[in-house]
């Protein structure tokens, strides 16, 4: 099974409070019954909000690409097709990053990972 972080997974995953606030999702990545994928659109909304002044994270935000790798977790670019795709249903959301990894997740056929009460009903997500 392939389970697509999401920002705030990846910003627990960084700051380290990761096994504590998501040990299921833990678990599963070390046992090797999950692989971990990254979207770069995450990586983008914490590089914005990092330098904006509305997020901390413990390591540079140009550091996050090789924390990942060094944690196995497989950073997947944005394409056309998950561009174009429409998550379907469409989520109650507007926000473009939710969107867009929603349609990485129908597009690729991995499950989102997420605490976001707008995304966890959703047939794409997988509750944290």
């Amino acid at each position: 099974m392939r389970l697509l972080l999401d920002t705030h997974v990846v910003i627990s995953m960084v700051n380290n409070p990761f096994e504590a606030e998501y040990p299921v999702v833990r678990n599963l990545l070390i046992s090797n019954a999950a692989t971990g994928v990254v979207s770069v659109a995450s990586l983008w909304e914490i590089a914005i909000k990092s330098r904006l002044g509305k997020l901390g994270i413990a390591i540079p935000v140009e550091g996050i690409p090789d924390f990942l790798d060094a944690s196995g977790v497989e950073i997947i670019t944005i394409t056309v097709p998950h561009v174009i795709a429409i998550a379907m249903p469409e989520p109650p959301t507007r926000d473009p990053f939710d969107r867009l990894l929603l349609a990485q997740c129908q597009t690729e056929t991995i499950q989102l990972v997420t605490v976001d009460r707008a995304l966890a009903g959703h047939p794409l997500s997988f509750r944290a």
